[in-house]
């Protein structure tokens, strides 16, 4: 099963694919049957986004490097995105893997970018009323931290709107591209890889505090089946990148 080919039923959840032999058909699938880097790798990964997450909560989400504004913040945010999709990379590419197959299908026609970012407004209009139903009963409330990262003026509003592309990119490729399909091959489920990518996602956001984590891990799972379902992370990333930008641009006004 490729990204590319038809949406998965969500009967396949409980199914491996009996065609996934070659390296490019078990990067692409929802439930490889092979992991696509080593194990170690993968603790790696998980260790590198946690200890930055836990450095973020004891921080204040790195307050000490926003001192004289929001821009030290978002530039060291976005190195570490960065970096941590290269090793993402490095690993991937030890098994012959690019990083190509692990997004998707490319857009070839025009078509394809529309239905894909349709999918992604329909998809936070979907995901929006769930999170904040998970929100209500956790009584959940932005900290200082979240009210923080909102850019102020022009200039911050700029290097923001970079950071949302990095991480709009680069945390869908770690955790739907990658991690999603390594806990998928290591419990031997695609449940196994969605449902652990999306805790793993919601822990690596510790300066939000446990509510704000488990709003994201539940946003996490969403996501992981959106990317399942859809067979290509691309209406994930448009997604992401929409919700972090309108989120942190109103967000200021809104808390």
């Amino acid at each position: 099963m490729k990204y590319g080919s038809r949406p998965a039923r969500l009967s396949d959840l409980a199914v491996e694919s009996l065609a996934m032999d070659t390296p490019e058909t078990q990067a692409a699938a929802g439930t490889p049957r092979r992991a696509i880097a080593p194990a170690w790798h993968t603790a790696v990964v998980v260790l590198i986004m946690l200890g930055f997450s836990y450095a973020g909560s004891r921080t204040g989400n790195l307050s000490v490097l926003r001192a004289h504004g929001q821009i030290g913040g978002y530039v060291i945010a976005m190195i570490f995105e960065w970096a941590a999709a290269g090793v993402v990379w490095w690993g991937v590419s030890r098994r012959g893997i690019r990083v190509s197959e692990l997004i998707g299908e490319r857009w070839s026609r025009p078509l394809e970018v529309i239905r894909d970012f349709g999918l992604a407004i329909g998809f936070i209009v979907i995901a929006t009323p769930i999170l904040s139903g998970v929100g209500y009963l956790l009584k959940a409330a932005p900290n200082a931290a979240i009210r923080n990262i909102y850019p102020q003026g022009p200039a911050e509003i700029v290097v923001y709107l970079l950071l949302v592309f990095t991480a709009g990119f680069c945390e869908e490729l770690i955790f739907r591209g990658y991690l999603q399909r390594q806990f998928a091959a290591l419990t031997h489920a695609a449940a196994g890889g969605i449902v652990l990518q999306g805790i793993v996602f919601g822990a690596s956001h510790g300066y939000q505090g446990w509510r704000y984590m488990t709003i994201i891990t539940v946003f996490g799972i969403l996501f992981g089946l959106l990317a399942y379902w859809r067979r290509s992370l691309r209406p994930g990333i448009v997604a992401h990148i929409l919700q972090d930008g309108v989120g942190g641009i109103l967000g200021r006004y809104l808390h």
